[in-house]
């Protein structure tokens, strides 16, 4: 019991004093300033009722829900070697194929050839660059 009024008595003063922070603010936002001479004042925009619609838009039909495909796959790069461990959990086939961007403009950049992950395998890939690897990505593909 002893807590509980204890919070409720911070609560209220905590409100008090943010209360008092803010009341400065607002009072000094009611103040508008006159437009500089010379300036063009826009008058507010006005809003027809008639126009606006009794009810909302027809939405768009949800698309049908994605058949699950890909494999799972974890990049690690270790200096100028990438590999790739991909794990497919699904019914259907996915083809796999390693990509590294290498760092140096004149390090040729990789992509490794399709391999072929069925259902509850397995597969790693590996790839390297001569000096440091930019970025490794794996791309997916039906079968």
């Amino acid at each position: 019991m002893r807590a509980r009024r204890s919070r409720a008595v911070s609560l209220l003063v905590t409100s008090v004093v943010l209360t008092g922070f803010l009341l400065p603010g607002a009072l000094a936002q009611d103040e508008v300033p006159a437009p500089a001479p010379g300036t063009d004042v826009q008058a507010p925009a006005v809003v027809d009722l008639a126009q606006i619609p009794a009810e909302p838009p027809v939405q768009p039909a949800k698309p049908a829900a994605r058949e699950l495909f890909g494999a799972d796959c974890d990049t690690e790069i270790n200096g100028s070697q990438v590999v790739a461990f991909c794990h497919n959990a699904y019914p259907q086939t996915d083809l796999v194929r390693l990509h590294v961007e290498c760092d140096r403009w004149w390090d040729v950049d990789g992509d490794g050839a399709a391999v072929a992950v069925g259902p509850a395998g397995r597969v790693e890939l590996s790839g390297r660059c001569w000096k440091e690897v930019r970025s490794a990505w794996v791309s997916h593909q039906r079968q």
